[in-house]
């Protein structure tokens, strides 16, 4: 199936069969198209055109000039926040064809799409937001001068990297932060999600953002190393696996570009004494349904004093045993497939690996009621060793993981070893103590009570679970270069 000959399943994409360069829908040099792969049916749904590697070169020499000689970076922070306002309605006009293209490229509920799909808009409007006091330039104290200025500057042409799990907040996060700053940028989307960037260039299009400030070329591993190899990208914006991470920050590290991270996690929920056992076994295994498990900050390790296991394991079998399992579009559904065959698999793979050498209490099989799609059953081990492959690395499927501890320093210990760090949580009712154990355990983010998330402040991990932060004021920081000046007298004005 050609792009041309698919609108994508009715997503509403003018162009699916271009890529968007320079502002204008041009054809992609590959000929070839991407195939987008329904996980509820395994059918092939719609195609986009492929981006190839001389269509990389092209949308960061697009971005690279509308960065030089074009007006985006060198506009008062007030006439681009005037056209981010503009785009940030489209976008939320967008929301319905946003929320259907999550259902149908990864299997997102589509009785939850509808609120979700409102948060991605209104972090996107909120960071527009922090530019009325955002100090792109303000005067401070100096030794040696009179008047000493410290500039915040756009860092530059910006490569944006976005997983197929969160297309549209995370590509929108990264777009929003660049453009704010004054960056241009290349979207590079997930070869399985790409509608959701291509909804945000006809967004960008329609708001009247310059020609080469946004591009979108959609491509395969290969034409996406050759995008962060390029020299004329500044900075790299990835959100993905530690492992694609680490070659990325190698190969920024060769040439010194800026890079923010964004990567995987193991994060642990840990269980205090004086919390009802009942209400942790409830919200564990809802959570992990939370698309099908497949979110970088899920609670996938929780830990628990040992008196307590046996009765947590039981009561967390019943929770999970109950859970509806079914296709995407159906609204009783609170588990649906996980996104595409080849995740299925490597969820398959760590549940043999999990049979081994832990006890399977649920789960661990492909529903028999359905015969077709990608679908697990939630699955919970117990008595799990921390040091075990499925409790030290990344599943990114409906599979929880319950390890005793001692106490509550066991916990912690327990926690923080991981390679990652990305989120975490406590189960208590006793806020000095949440805020004692959130203190202790070595991630970038943190909850009482659940995986807990808000969009306007920053997000990011500690060790292998990334470097810098998205969201929030901390969000804007790596999009910008900071520059001190020294002068004799102060100017009539800064911008």
């Amino acid at each position: 199936m050609s792009a041309s000959q698919n609108t994508s399943a009715g997503m509403g994409i003018a162009h699916p069969d271009k890529i968007f360069i320079c502002g204008a829908w041009v054809e992609a040099s590959s000929g070839r198209s991407i195939e987008i792969v329904s996980p509820n049916t395994e059918q092939v749904i719609g195609a986009v055109v492929e981006a190839d590697a001389r269509d990389m070169d092209r949308a960061v020499a697009a971005a690279r000039r509308a960065f030089d000689e074009g007006p985006w970076p060198k506009m008062p922070p007030a006439e681009r926040q005037a056209i981010l306002r503009r785009m940030a309605g489209e976008i939320a006009n967008r929301e319905p064809e946003l929320a259907r293209a999550w259902t149908l490229q990864v299997g997102g509920l589509a009785s939850a799409a509808p609120m979700l799909m409102p948060i991605g808009t209104k972090s996107f409007e909120y960071m527009v937001g922090l530019m009325d006091d955002f100090p792109f330039a303000e005067r401070v104290p100096s030794l040696t001068a009179n008047a000493a200025i410290i500039a915040r500057e756009p860092v530059g042409v910006v490569a944006a990297i976005a997983p197929w799990n969160g297309p549209f907040p995370i590509m929108a996060a990264k777009l929003v932060a660049a453009l704010v700053c004054g960056c241009t940028i290349v979207m590079k989307p997930s070869p399985e999600t790409p509608i959701e960037a291509y909804i945000l260039a006809e967004a960008a299009e329609a708001a009247g953002i310059p020609a080469g400030v946004v591009n979108v070329v959609c491509g395969h591993r290969e034409a996406s190393e050759h995008l962060v190899s390029n020299p004329g990208v500044d900075k790299v914006s990835f959100t993905g696996s530690t492992a694609a991470g680490k070659r990325i920050a190698a190969i920024c590290g060769q040439r010194l570009a800026r890079v923010t991270l964004e990567l995987g996690g193991k994060s642990a929920a840990i269980i205090r004494d004086d919390f009802p056992l009942e209400e942790a076994a409830a919200t564990l295994a809802r959570t992990i349904t939370v698309l099908s498990g497949q979110v970088c900050a899920m609670l996938s390790r929780a830990i628990v004093p040992k008196k307590s296991h046996d009765r947590l394991a039981e009561l967390i079998k019943g929770e999970m045993e109950k859970t509806i399992i079914g296709y995407s579009d159906d609204p009783a559904t609170q588990l649906a497939p996980l996104a595409m065959k080849r995740q299925l698999e490597r969820v398959e793979s760590y549940v043999e690996e999990g049979r081994r050498t832990a006890d399977l209490v649920t789960g661990g099989s492909r529903p028999a009621h359905l015969n077709r799609g990608y679908f697990l059953q939630p699955t919970l081990f117990a008595h799990v060793d921390n040091k075990s492959r499925i409790a030290q690395e990344e599943i990114f499927g409906p599979v929880l993981s319950l390890i005793p501890c001692e106490d509550e320093a066991d916990a912690i210990r327990i926690a923080n070893e991981s390679d990652y760090g990305l989120n975490g949580a406590v189960f208590t009712h006793d806020a000095d103590a949440a805020y004692r154990v959130a203190r202790a355990v070595r991630t970038g983010y943190f909850g009482q009570n659940g995986m807990r998330m808000d969009y306007t402040l920053p997000f990011g991990g500690f060790k292998q679970s990334g470097i810098g932060r998205e969201n929030g004021p901390e969000g804007l920081w790596p999009y910008l270069e900071t520059k001190t000046i020294l002068l004799d007298g102060a100017p009539t004005a800064l911008s």
